[in-house]
């Protein structure tokens, strides 16, 4: 064996198997076994009867305990020769005042002890704990530092990111925000254009109206005939709507077209005027005729300059107003609104609408009796005004008209 084994094998002959620590005082009981005399008067403390060996259960007396000074001296060198290990490995791992390894550590003091130095004053009161976990302890803490540092390191990245980012949608958002102003600007500037070119059209017929109210009657009545195109809709009870001649203007003839009328529509004989049939008139399905809706157009279309006629719709629930084009659609379900070639208003139960795509409700608080409608062809302009006390109703934005012609258009319920 080396010197090694042998240093073990005495190291485990000289320790107490009761404190595991080397023997302090060894006696020897009669069955042969060896514990430190304080060791195993603790395990015998408080028993008046028959005492055993801790290590075999064998009877013994108390009396009979033998002190061992051949195993004290066996204690004494095998405690040398583990200091003498312990400074071959190093030296740093024996207690310079006692000879003794440092087995454990003073947390107060902070240095490594010995058994001995821990039954010391010095170090009596003070927390102590194994040597071997003090250092895992320590290399814990050691490592706490760094693993704080690598995640500051990572939270201040993060938060960088984020700043980043948050800066970059600030700039994008206020790049919207300029250009949403600058359309906003080019919107009302386009408005205001608009606005000045109303005014100024709107101007010069002020201007046209007063020079023409300085010439004679029946030379005011001529110019209106020929330049406005007027065209009348007088009332008629129960009709939906009616066209006759105005007894003013004996050149304007406007009439209802028959070949259009949806089938529930009855006009009159003359064709001036439309009434809600009893029942639907087995009449030619041609291809003008509207065969969906109650609608009806004028015989008369216009391609070019300023017209206004009126229309009397009384006391009517069910009505619509307008005009059209030449190619509005006469079969199967129609679009009225400008896009499906109408522009025009209506009432439905009491309630007045624009029909524009979507529609626009009319806040009116009276009902017109008689609307006039003024087609400005040129312009694509359709403006609705009620005859009655020339209160404006509705005027479409301009369309393009193309040079197609446009018709007067009425529609009813069925």
């Amino acid at each position: 064996c080396n010197s090694g084994s042998i240093t073990t094998i005495l190291q485990e002959e000289a320790t107490c198997p009761v404190c595991l620590e080397y023997f302090t005082e060894p006696v020897t009981l009669e069955c042969g076994h060896n514990f430190c005399r304080a060791c195993i008067s603790q395990c015998w403390e408080g028993s008046d009867t028959a005492t055993s060996c801790p290590q075999c259960r064998e009877t013994v007396q108390q009396r009979n305990l033998r002190p061992n000074r051949q195993l004290a001296n066996v204690v004494e060198i095998a405690k040398r020769l583990s200091l003498q290990a312990a400074k071959g490995a190093g030296g740093d791992g024996v207690c310079g005042e006692h000879q003794e390894t440092l087995k454990l550590f003073c947390e107060e003091d902070q240095t490594p002890i010995c058994v001995i130095c821990r039954e010391s004053r010095a170090h009596r009161a003070h927390t102590v704990a194994p040597i071997q976990e003090a250092a895992q302890e320590y290399k814990v803490l050691n490592c706490c530092p760094k693993q704080t540092e690598t995640k500051r390191q990572k939270i201040v990245s993060e938060f960088q990111q984020l700043r980043q980012f948050l800066e970059e949608q600030e700039r994008l958002l206020l790049a919207q925000l300029e250009k949403l102003d600058e359309a906003i600007v080019k919107i009302q500037n386009e408005n205001v254009t608009k606005l000045s070119e109303e005014i100024s059209h709107l101007s010069e017929l002020i201007g046209e109206m007063e020079g023409k109210c300085q010439k004679p009657a029946s030379e005011f009545l001529q110019d209106r005939g020929s330049s406005l195109g007027s065209r009348t809709v007088p009332a008629r009870t129960g009709l939906l709507g009616s066209v006759r001649n105005g007894p003013s203007l004996p050149q304007v003839n406007v009439t209802l077209d028959p070949d259009t009328a949806h089938p529930i529509l009855v006009l009159s004989e003359d064709w001036k005027s439309v009434r809600w049939g009893d029942t639907r008139q087995r009449l030619q399905d041609n291809p003008e005729r509207f065969d969906s809706d109650p609608c009806v157009l004028g015989c008369e279309g216009f391609t070019s300059g300023r017209h206004c006629w009126e229309v009397e719709v009384g006391d009517g629930r069910f009505w619509a107003v307008g005009v059209a084009r030449e190619s509005v659609r006469r079969k199967g379900e129609m679009n009225c609104s400008p896009k499906g070639g109408i522009w025009a208003v209506r009432r439905w139960w009491g309630q007045f609408r624009a029909l524009t795509s979507p529609v626009t409700p009319l806040p009116l608080s009276w009902a017109p009796s008689r609307i006039r409608v003024c087609l400005d062809c040129d312009r694509g302009q359709v403006t609705f005004i009620d005859a009655g006390d020339e209160a404006p109703i509705f005027t479409f934005p301009p369309a393009s008209f193309n040079t197609e012609r446009i018709r007067l258009w009425l529609q009813g319920e069925v």
